[in-house]
């Protein structure tokens, strides 16, 4: 039997979950909750499944589109201050004029690590199941991934004092081995698999993200059942401020590209609201308080939620704004 052959099973099977498009990622969450062993064996492996995420992400950049978006960049570096310097700036204003570094600096932390971290790895790929334009958020993820070791130590260095187990230098250097690293993967597989072979298993590639993600998602969650029985009302407290990020994050970046056109506007949104909370994490080699912890574990729920939510929403408003025939 030829190798061809016999992967074609696995390859077939891959595909098949990469197809299953946002209801398999909102099932996440769901996994990682119900076995908590689960997430307690793949704990370990958080940090091993941001880069490999990442690897990911790079393997498929489209160069031909990064020069296309590259060519007309007043958007493009518009959108990428907006989610590496204006969101930090502006999560941080408000933490400290509701005294959230005081009143839970635990919370404090967490809040500000999500909002320095880039987008998703995966946030192209959902945008293009929501029917968004995709090309637009793998273009501004790049530079914003580029932009986040050099932005998050800085605002590191003004807002979490001592708060951060690892030195602002420290974080930077580590974020720049972790994309020099990914970057220097995706490069080689692409050379050894070539495009057209990268864009033939498309689906098959998604359905390994999942098995990529579900590694992430359950780690991060194979304790929050714990944490429920111990506070039940702590942990849905935390759960709605986790929303109630994500809902700003979105609500703030659609008025404020606007202008730029409706679709072009959500989709920017949607990109802004998936942080990359995996990279702090395996930036910062897992060493967070555990109420940041539990509010990283809780901002899965609309991390992986929202694509199933939202997708619905635009596809309606897609067909009311398309003009009679």
């Amino acid at each position: 039997m030829s190798l061809q052959k016999s992967l074609a099973l696995p390859v077939a099977a891959l595909a098949w979950l990469g197809r299953q498009g946002t209801r398999a990622l909102a099932a996440l969450v769901f996994i990682g909750l119900a076995v908590p062993p689960l997430g307690e064996m793949l704990k370990p492996y958080i940090s091993h499944s941001v880069f490999v995420l990442l690897c990911i992400s790079f393997t498929r950049v489209d160069v031909a589109a990064l020069r296309s978006h590259l060519s007309r960049p007043m958007l493009v570096i518009g959108a990428t201050l907006w989610s590496a310097v204006g969101i930090p700036v502006l999560f941080g204003a408000g933490s400290l004029i509701v005294r959230l570094d005081q009143a839970s600096p635990e919370l404090f932390l967490g809040v500000m690590l999500q909002s320095v971290t880039s987008p998703m790895n995966s946030a192209p790929a959902l945008v293009a199941l929501m029917g968004l334009d995709a090309t637009l958020v793998l273009i501004t993820l790049v530079t914003t991934t580029a932009m986040v070791p050099f932005t998050a130590p800085l605002i590191a260095s003004i807002f979490f004092g001592s708060a951060l187990s690892i030195s602002p230098l420290a974080l930077g250097l580590k974020l720049i081995g972790l994309l020099a690293g990914a970057i220097v993967v995706a490069t080689v597989i692409r050379r050894l698999a070539g495009p057209a072979a990268i864009v033939r298993y498309s689906q098959a590639i998604d359905g390994f993200t999942v098995i990529v993600l579900l590694v992430l998602v359950s780690g991060l969650l194979g304790s929050v059942a714990m944490s429920f029985w111990a506070d039940p009302v702590g942990v849905l407290l935390v759960t709605l401020l986790a929303f109630a990020a994500a809902v700003a994050l979105l609500g703030l970046t659609v008025l404020v590209f606007r202008k730029a056109g409706h679709e072009r506007a959500w989709a920017l949104g949607f990109m802004v609201s998936q942080r990359n909370l995996g990279l702090m994490l395996a930036a910062a080699n897992g060493g967070l308080p555990g109420l940041t912890w539990l509010y990283f574990a809780l901002s899965q729920f609309p991390i992986y939620l929202f694509p199933h939510l939202l997708k619905p929403m635009f596809r309606r408003d897609r067909t009311v704004s398309q003009p009679a025939p």
